[in-house]
C-alpha cells in the first residue's frame, strides 16, 4: 500500500499516528469499550488486535496482551526506557509495550491510542469476523 492510497487524518490523528504523540489518559473512544471485532491501523486499515485480546488495564488508554501475528513492529523508543509499537505495514504510531506487569497470562500490555485505530465489529455469525 503506497502513502497515497491511506486513508486521510484529521490533524488529532496525525499527531499521534505521524508525530508520535499520545491522546490525554481516559479520553480514547476505545479505553471503555469492549465489543466484539477486530481493531485495524486507522491509516491503512492493517488488522492489529482482536477483541479478545483487549482488557481493562485501568491506564486510560486501550490495553492488549497479544497483536495479530506480524501486525505490530517493536522498536526502542528515543527515550531508552520503553518500547514503541507501530503498524507493521505502515509504521504509524500506536502507542508502547510494556513487559512483566502480570495483567494477564502473556505478562504483556499494549498501552495504544484510540486515535491509532478503528474498531470493526464482528458480523452476526460469522466464526471469527
Amino acid at each position: 500500500m503506497n502513502r497515497a492510497s491511506y486513508n486521510p487524518l484529521s490533524p488529532e490523528e496525525l499527531f499521534v499516528i505521524d508525530a508520535k504523540g499520545t491522546e490525554p489518559p481516559f479520553t480514547g473512544e476505545y479505553d471503555d469499550f469492549y465489543e466484539e471485532g477486530v481493531y485495524i491501523c486507522r491509516r491503512c486499515n492493517a488488522e492489529l488486535y482482536r477483541s479478545d485480546a483487549k482488557f481493562d488495564a485501568r491506564c486510560g488508554w486501550p490495553a492488549f496482551d497479544q497483536e495479530i501475528a506480524g501486525a505490530v513492529k517493536r522498536i526502542t523508543d528515543p527515550d531508552g526506557q520503553r518500547i514503541e509499537i507501530e503498524c507493521a505495514n505502515c509504521g504509524g504510531h500506536l502507542g508502547h509495550v510494556f513487559m512483566g506487569e502480570g495483567f494477564t497470562a502473556t505478562n504483556a500490555r499494549h498501552c495504544v491510542n484510540s486515535l491509532s485505530m478503528r474498531f470493526v465489529a464482528a458480523k452476526p455469525g460469522v466464526p471469527g469476523a
